[in-house]
């Protein structure tokens, strides 16, 4: 063992020194550096105006929620605000055996389509006056299905309408219900397709077609078709200029009419260039409207603006525009129900001049006041048919008229919580030849409603309409004045959760049975209610 350890540190001691030679020894050196020099020349304006374009997404609203239209027999429009989702129940029950019944459903998502459907009934039986009554009936489908920068819409209509002649002299006349009865049937269909979003030309379109068919039945039919085809191209952010062709068509006949039946047609043609200016100091809007009117040629005014004197507060406006009313039976009937048979159609062609000022003061009132000459040619009234039993109407035509128009309007708006609204129409007709006065046309007239939702759940609403009666035609050719007249409506409506809904309305509340329509006395007080079912 002693040999063993001997050798090993021997071994562990050995000498393993080397040497290196060095020939030559590294030293780095840095480059010099060469300075950049940098110029500082100043950088152009870019005096380039940028078009910014802006896709706003189509906003469609959901509601298909129809409110009842107001009619002659003192009907109050039903103001109820939609509580609910877009499917629906109405129905309630009034005095003077008064049903009601509306119903609504909708379809789609509102992006690719959208489809709603509503019909409703009512009706009502007079105690008065024998054979006061009416009931309407309305179905009614509408659709649109989008595209990417398009919307094809289109929609149908049915009603079904009874009205009776009840104003005669029930002591010198014996009528039953059925010889009475104006029995109203219109089918209605109309398409169209629209752009929703800017194309790369700034043109927007809106070309439509609408077509009906009116009957008054075993008396009369009428057939209207309605093609419209407007256009605007937007040329930078202040001129868009406009352009519209428009005809619309209507064949009228009678049926089983004594001695003879009546058929012919009554068209209108019209063709609408027009540009419209708007900067921040006036909104100008100026055109001229060549139209055809059954064959007769002229030339319509479309001239309007509005100065602005102080940003979002005062507006002057003035205008001179000219428009023709087609007096087709089924738009005047729609007036007065009690329209007997036509045997002839003439359009009123209205000129107006016109001036008044708009505005805004704060966030929350408005105002409008107007002032205007108009003149008329063929203007359309209503007359009893005296001639026999004054029990319907006739239209006759003044040929040229004239009338001194003022209207004012005013309205106070607190978001959705508070809302008051007023309007006030005087008519100073005069220049009539044909005609002793101007029958059946209102010389004065005062609209005002009222919603406040009192708290959450309870929305309290009123309408007052007022009226200072017109003069009517004697059996004698005589003229007299009708009174005037006031309706004061009020009515509730209470939330009870989000799907029912109670609601409560009366009607006329001052029990004024006045007539609109000569010898046509409309109902007095009358109660209606009834429950809102939102599924």
């Amino acid at each position: 063992m002693a040999t063993g350890f001997t050798a090993t540190a021997v071994h562990a001691q050995r000498d393993s020194t080397q040497s290196i030679d060095i020939t030559s020894s590294f030293k780095p050196v840095l480059r010099n550096a060469v300075k950049i020099n940098f110029s500082g020349s100043q950088l152009a304006a870019d005096t380039s105006r940028p078009s910014l374009g802006y896709t706003i997404p189509a906003q469609n609203l959901f509601y298909t929620y129809q409110p009842i239209s107001l009619k002659p027999l003192a009907l109050v429009q039903d103001t109820n605000l939609y509580l609910g989702n877009r499917n629906y129940l109405k129905a309630g029950f009034g005095s003077y055996t008064t049903p009601y019944l509306a119903v609504g459903f909708g379809l789609g998502d509102g992006k690719k389509s959208l489809v709603n459907l509503s019909a409703s009934y009512i009706g009502s039986k007079g105690t008065d006056i024998e054979f006061q009554d009416y009931n309407m009936l309305q179905v009614k489908g509408t659709g649109s299905y989008f595209t990417g920068k398009n919307e094809v819409y289109g929609g149908a209509a049915v009603s079904l309408n009874n009205y009776y002649l009840y104003g005669y002299d029930k002591q010198l006349y014996n009528y039953t219900k059925a010889d009475v009865r104006q029995q109203f049937q219109d089918i209605s269909v109309n398409a169209g397709v629209r752009n929703t979003s800017p194309n790369e030309a700034e043109i927007s379109y809106n070309p439509n077609l609408q077509f009906s068919f009116f009957t008054n039945k075993n008396r009369l039919s009428e057939t209207s078709i309605v093609v419209d085809l407007p256009a605007e191209k937007r040329i930078n952010d202040q001129i868009i200029l406009k352009l519209s062709a428009k005809g619309d068509f209507t064949n009228y006949a009678t049926k089983g009419l004594l001695p003879n039946n009546y058929d012919f047609a009554n068209n209108i043609l019209q063709v609408t260039p027009a540009f419209k200016l708007s900067n921040e100091l006036i909104n100008l809007h100026g055109g001229v409207t060549p139209t055809w009117n059954n064959g007769t040629f002229s030339w319509l005014p479309d001239v309007y603006a509005e100065v602005k004197l102080q940003e979002r507060v005062f507006l002057l406006q003035a205008g001179w525009v000219g428009r023709y009313t087609k007096n087709s039976y089924r738009n005047l009937s729609a007036i007065n129900p009690y329209l007997g048979t036509l045997t002839e159609q003439r359009n009123t062609r209205e000129t107006e001049y016109y001036a008044g000022i708009k505005a805004t003061l704060g966030s929350h009132f408005n105002f409008n006041a107007k002032v205007g000459w108009l003149t008329y040619k063929d203007f359309a009234l209503f007359i009893n048919d005296t001639a026999s039993d004054e029990k319907s109407f006739d239209i006759v035509y003044e040929p040229k008229a004239k009338n001194l128009r003022v209207h004012g309007d005013v309205s106070y708006v607190n978001q959705d919580k508070f809302t008051v609204t007023a309007g006030l129409t005087l008519n100073g007709y005069t220049g009539f030849n044909v005609n002793n006065k101007a029958w059946h046309t209102l010389p004065m007239e005062f609209t005002s409603s009222i919603k406040w939702w009192a708290f959450e759940k309870l929305l309290m609403k009123g309408d007052l309409y007022f009226f200072n009666g017109g003069n009517y035609i004697t059996k004698t050719a005589g003229s007299k004045p009708l009174q005037g007249g006031t309706d004061l409506s009020i009515g509730a409506e209470y939330k009870i959760n989000k799907q029912f809904s109670a609601w409560l309305n009366a009607n006329n509340l001052l029990n004024d049975k006045y007539q609109r329509w000569n010898n046509y006395q409309v109902y007095g007080l009358n109660l209606t209610g009834g429950v809102l079912i939102n599924f």
